[in-house]
């Protein structure tokens, strides 16, 4: 049986009944919500493993929610992800700026949506083969200990999913990491995201980094470089 650690926060109890029928049902251990302000008081008591957030809310929204729980060391490691009626980008872009990892769209097809938490979990516990402890390269040095990000004194602050595009980019400067094998290596080929997921993801790094450490290679992918 799974012994993963599970929050589901969602204002439909439909929803909620029937996700937290099937977690169980696979072996996962459940906790719920039903508005994201219980939801951010049940992460700090339950500590999950996996966040599932519905983006509309009353009291306080998933992106909110997601918010506040990435500025806190606790949380900087959980996965998290979104679960949102809307196809309009801004509900999607907005998931991952503020350090989603991934979303899933409704309505829900129960064995869809048990793959990708299997996947998710798969990808929260995977390592990187034979991976240095410290990536050094001229004034950018990243800490996969500590996950930690620094340029010269400065510490700067990343996201899950953008502290793990930058360490791949980094693990070999120079070379073009194709969207395809950025995707696998870095999602998980068995999750299924949005197209802008790495476009996004690139552009929070340019914001917080500076735009001449990553060059995007026109219809192929991407690189770092220094």
């Amino acid at each position: 049986m799974n012994q993963a650690k599970i929050l589901l926060v969602d204002d439909e109890p439909d929803i909620l009944e029937i996700l937290e029928y099937n977690l169980k049902k696979e072996g996962y251990e459940v906790a719920t919500a039903d508005n994201g302000e219980q939801g951010l008081k049940r992460a700090k008591e339950f500590k999950p493993d996996l966040i599932i957030l519905d983006i509309m809310m009353p009291i306080m929204d998933g992106v909110e929610v997601c918010r506040q729980l990435r500025a806190e060391n606790d949380f900087d490691s959980t996965i998290i992800t979104f679960l949102t009626a809307r196809e309009e980008d801004y509900s999607q872009i907005a998931a991952l700026d503020t350090g989603g990892d991934d979303y899933i769209t409704k309505p829900i097809r129960p064995r869809v949506f048990l793959s990708r938490v299997k996947a998710l979990l798969r990808r929260g516990v995977r390592k990187v083969e034979e991976a240095p402890t410290l990536i050094t390269i001229g004034d950018i040095e990243i800490d996969l200990e500590q996950i930690v990000v620094r340029r010269g004194s400065e510490r700067i602050e990343l996201a899950k999913k953008e502290f793990d595009l930058l360490t791949l980019l980094a693990s070999k400067p120079g070379k073009v990491f194709s969207r395809d094998e950025i995707f696998n290596r870095v999602w998980g080929a068995d999750v299924i995201v949005g197209n802008r997921t790495i476009d996004v993801h690139i552009r929070k790094l340019r914001e917080k980094l500076g735009d001449h450490y990553i060059k995007t290679i026109k219809g192929i992918g991407y690189k770092f470089v220094f």
